[in-house]
């Protein structure tokens, strides 16, 4: 997992053990959102979820999100070697999250799950899911690489998770805003643009890996429906589907 924030030298509280934990928090309240209603409120393993297959992505899930909060907290207490042994737990649960979404979103795909709002057929929105793991498992192996330099493995980790938020988004109760492809979008940008806001409040620019990220996040959003609808992901849905 991240190494979410570096205590200062001088024993001040450095911007950075406020600005994670806050959005760890904006992350949980997302999630919390999204999935209340058909898991977290609807009893966890008791909810009536269409598959065994959803239950057991809730659960990986659901323990990289307490991991998340562990590894925050072991910053903020100043464990920071038990924070980088831990680190290797989350890279390899992140390894089983990938495994685990790309089946559960086959799962869905053959259920011909496609919500209203999307207007989209279940093969079209394919894309969406598929796409969101695809780019979760570039930020994390990103992140990996980048381990030894703190302020572009927090920063690809803050992503990662900014990217998992999708599916949540996309589950908004409707008292909240009315839903569509481009709000969806909007609001996951949103997660963005805190992001290069409090790099250029802090740096006076905005990180390197931050806008490359981001913008390779946005990208993958705004191109990947059009993309769901070319012949090409028509055919390999199709294929998939069975």
């Amino acid at each position: 997992m991240a190494t979410i924030a570096m205590p200062s030298r001088r024993g001040k509280l450095h911007p950075d053990r406020v600005f994670y934990p806050v959005m760890c928090l904006l992350v949980l309240i997302t999630i919390w959102l999204g999935f209340a209603k058909t898991y977290y409120a609807a009893g966890l393993i008791r909810a009536h979820l269409p598959s065994p297959v959803i239950h057991v992505h809730a659960v990986v899930f659901s323990l990289w999100l307490l991991t998340l909060i562990v590894q925050i907290a072991l910053v903020s207490a100043r464990k920071v070697k038990l924070h980088m042994a831990l680190g290797l737990w989350g890279f390899g649960l992140a390894a089983v999250m990938v495994v685990i979404g790309t089946i559960s979103s086959v799962n869905s795909l053959r259920r011909d799950m496609s919500p209203p709002w999307s207007g989209l057929s279940a093969l079209t929105f394919f894309v969406i899911p598929l796409s969101a793991i695809a780019l979760f498992a570039v930020m994390v192996a990103w992140s990996y690489a980048m381990r030894r330099r703190p302020d572009y493995h927090k920063r690809l980790m803050i992503l990662a998770n900014i990217v998992l938020l999708d599916p949540a988004i996309g589950r908004f109760p409707d008292t909240i805003t009315p839903m569509g492809p481009m709000t969806q979008s909007l609001i996951l940008f949103s997660f963005l643009v805190i992001l290069m806001a409090y790099d250029f409040f802090t740096l006076r620019k905005v990180h390197r890996v931050t806008w490359q990220g981001s913008l390779l996040i946005a990208v993958t959003v705004l191109a990947r429906v059009p993309f769901g609808m070319t012949p090409l992901w028509q055919h390999f849905a199709q294929w998939l589907h069975g």
